[in-house]
């Protein structure tokens, strides 16, 4: 399974996180053992139970309601049907952050229901539904990620106020040592707000991982932020993380009317 204790993380963090540098500059042969160590690395920090599916939907700048309508038609037929087996965990549109772009987080039963689901969309009026949505994209992209192990998604709640979601580009190998980094300053966080969910990806757009908060408003994130800073290990734990990263984004979003998430 993929469960093993903190203390055997640390010390296989430290180990691989070197190797896995050295291993990557190496021969193909080397190359290789090294992709398979980042693969068991993901074995240590994920749950491997679902899938996420994060579609990025840039729309044309006056074709944002017409898209709404037909992403909502698309989103919750998806979910209403019982032979797909797929949850609909949240919708948004950016407020700040990439304009007239739209955040869609699919819940799947692992690779094995995704590769069922998809078939089962295209071969279904569902397909018709997502053709309707594409005269109003622009462009589109696919990312299937992985939830942490330590921080499950959200269930559907209606707190209201905003959503923010930070990405991070690792450096590659990095991954462990960046789980357990934040996963010990977290609770310094969690005094404050609660996190929706934080992910790494697997497909698309590699060495990524994201997380994502709720807050009232603005302020509020403000306010929660600076007191966060007042706690022991969260200072710390954000200058390990952010040596670990290339670069990172912050895009404050507003869930849609049909989001479980909101």
């Amino acid at each position: 399974m993929f469960w093993r204790p903190v203390t055997n993380l640390l010390t296989t963090a430290s180990r691989r996180s070197i190797s896995v540098k050295h291993i990557l500059h190496g021969s193909p042969e080397a190359q290789q053992a090294g992709e398979i160590d980042l693969q068991q690395h993901s074995k240590l920090v994920g749950r491997g139970k679902y899938v996420h599916g994060f579609e990025f939907h840039c729309v044309k700048p006056d074709k944002t309601q017409e898209y709404k309508q037909a992403a909502e038609k698309y989103y919750t037929g998806l979910i209403r049907d019982p032979n797909l087996h797929v949850k609909l965990s949240g919708s948004w549109e950016t407020l700040v952050g990439q304009q007239d772009t739209f955040l869609h987080i699919l819940e799947y039963e692992n690779y094995g229901g995704y590769d069922k689901t998809v078939q089962l969309v295209k071969n279904s009026k569902h397909f018709k539904e997502y053709e309707a949505m594409l005269p109003y994209i622009n462009s589109r992209s696919l990312q299937l990620n992985q939830e942490f192990a330590f921080l499950p998604t959200a269930p559907p709640h209606a707190q209201g106020g905003i959503f923010e979601l930070r990405t991070y580009q690792l450096i590659p190998g990095t991954l462990l040592a960046w789980e357990h980094a934040w996963r010990k300053g977290i609770d310094a966080r969690r005094k404050f707000v609660a996190p929706v969910g934080a992910w790494f990806s697997q497909i698309g757009r590699l060495h990524q991982v994201h997380h994502m908060w709720q807050y009232p408003n603005l302020e509020s994130r403000k306010e929660t932020r600076e007191k966060a800073w007042q706690i022991d290990g969260w200072a710390e734990t954000v200058d390990k993380t952010s040596q670990l990263a290339k670069y990172m984004d912050s895009f404050i979003l507003s869930p849609l009317s049909y989001s479980p998430l909101k």
